[in-house]
């Protein structure tokens, strides 16, 4: 197997944490669309239980424990959530199948994939999207997972209470205890990620079933103090029946494909490793109907046994297991939550940046250096400012995220019902005229149309909120994205 000519060639080490030569690279692949950590891999490995960790990680976090909790709070009943929940989840189980398959069939990650549609070089048009999306987000988790941490070390030490304060040392709008617990999370993802694919293959696999076990806790020693009669399902006055109830389960429905639609597009760059499509497909019905709802049910019992234990609802796991008279529990508990936002942070919002800034430059840009590149990224947002202003969240990440639809409509169109699931790998990473994926000068205009037409179609609603209807149909952003580039892709190409 022949080596691709590069300057640092012994810095492009392989994704999953194997040596140099993991990924296959023909002699014929051209090295500015190739390096290790982009060729199809020599060995996929993954089963089914390591796809179920993967989405446990994904779920059993503070932000998926309050996105759970919130659609219990809708003035729905709990049958209502439930059914919502199911339809929800299984449009997410159906679409991550759809896009498992290509990259797991071709053993190369997202933006790789989406050479066959848009172009050798056009692929950098999602890649650079869904990119910025995860680095956004990556700062906004890794800021989460400090202010559990804050929890525990105020807990330890109530001395060091002043310096959580934001107006007595406070620099750009985080006080320095938070400063220091964020550089100390940044470290350590950074650290877990450097050492590849294999480590946080393994690190997942702890994480999600970690949470299991701190929830079941926190759970029992919530009815052992209130008793089991006081749970209760509804998380506030049920105020929708009949058909009113519809709308407001559809929102449900939307907010859990929406919740998963960042994930569910870069799937592929887990999927690749699977060992089947079979086991892929497994692993994703284990982690997603079957744990979403065993979550989201453990979310809602534990968020309603605060109201007879501690005189109010509280929605935040931290929040909650912080109220506990027990340093040990409170420790445990916020450890727990860090860890695992942690874990969700890496395969969501590291791994996907590093495939996709490595795909803009392959030669230049290891898959370390692209994750690297969005860590550094992130803390330049300052993230809390975004956290904490939900205006400028508003107006940035859904404007993004509302291009996310037209991404996932475009890729599936074409490799479904364009291409009938056949892919030339070797054509995937030749830069000659002649290649089938070439297009025009590398860029296949359809696919980009297509996305542009659905991107700012969708994004309306979310800018124009103060329209007749439109906060209600922002929250349809990502379907009619999706339904859009799906649309626009397959009648440009049957016109061509």
């Amino acid at each position: 197997m022949a080596t691709i000519p590069g300057k640092h060639h012994e810095d492009l080490v392989e994704a999953a944490g194997m040596p140099v030569g993991s990924g296959v690279s023909k002699s014929g692949y051209d090295p500015r669309l190739t390096n290790e950590d982009l060729a199809p891999l020599k060995k996929q490995q993954w089963g089914s239980y390591n796809i179920f960790a993967f989405w446990m990680s994904d779920v059993h976090s503070v932000g998926g424990y309050v996105t759970a909790g919130s659609l219990f709070a809708l003035g729905l009943s709990s049958w209502q959530v439930l059914i919502s929940l199911v339809v929800g989840i299984t449009i997410v189980y159906f679409f991550c199948n759809l896009v498992a398959k290509p990259s797991q069939v071709t053993g190369v990650p997202y933006p790789v994939i989406n050479r066959v549609a848009f172009g050798v070089l056009g692929a950098n048009v999602p890649a650079i999207i869904r990119g910025s999306i995860a680095v956004a987000w990556y700062g906004i988790q890794t800021y989460l997972a400090s202010a559990a941490l804050d929890v525990v070390v105020l807990k330890l030490w109530p001395s060091l209470m002043p310096y959580a304060d934001v107006n007595q040392y406070g620099f750009l709008g985080l006080p320095l205890l938070g400063w220091c617990t964020y550089a100390l999370l940044w470290v350590l993802q950074a650290a877990v990620f450097w050492t590849g694919m294999e480590t946080i293959r393994k690190f997942i696999d702890f994480c999600g079933p970690a949470v299991y076990v701190v929830m079941f806790l926190l759970a029992g020693y919530l009815i052992a103090e209130a008793g089991w009669s006081a749970i209760d399902l509804n998380l506030g006055e049920v105020e929708y029946h009949g058909l009113d109830a519809i709308p407001v389960m559809l929102g449900a429905i939307a907010l859990v494909v929406s919740y998963f639609s960042g994930p569910m597009l870069n799937f592929g760059d887990f999927s690749r490793y699977g060992k089947s499509f079979k086991a892929v497909k497994l692993g994703n019905f284990l982690g997603l109907p079957v744990n979403f709802l065993m979550f989201s049910i453990l979310t809602v019992v534990t968020a309603s046994l605060t109201v007879p234990v501690f005189g109010e609802l509280i929605t935040d796991p931290v929040a909650t297991v912080a109220r506990i008279d027990s340093t040990f529990a409170i420790v445990l508990g916020a450890l727990t939550f860090t860890i695992a936002t942690i874990g969700i942070n890496i395969v969501a919002n590291f791994i996907s940046p590093a495939f996709d800034f490595s795909n803009v430059s392959p030669q230049r840009i290891s898959w370390r250096a692209g994750g690297m590149i969005a860590a550094v990224g992130s803390v330049l947002l300052t993230p809390w400012n975004l956290y904490n202003n939900p205006d400028v969240i508003h107006y940035t990440l859904e404007t993004l995220g509302a291009f996310i639809g037209p991404l996932f409509g475009v890729l599936i169109a074409d490799y479904y019902l364009v291409r009938r699931q056949q892919v030339d790998v070797d054509a995937m990473f030749t830069m000659s005229p002649t290649g089938r994926y070439w297009y025009r000068k590398g860029y296949n205009p359809p696919a980009v149309i297509a996305t542009a037409a659905g991107a700012i179609i969708a994004v309306i609603p979310v800018l124009w909120t103060g329209g007749p209807g439109m906060h209600e149909i922002a929250k349809y952003s990502w379907f009619i994205g999706c339904a859009l580039g799906f649309g626009v892709y397959l009648s440009l190409v049957k016109r061509r």
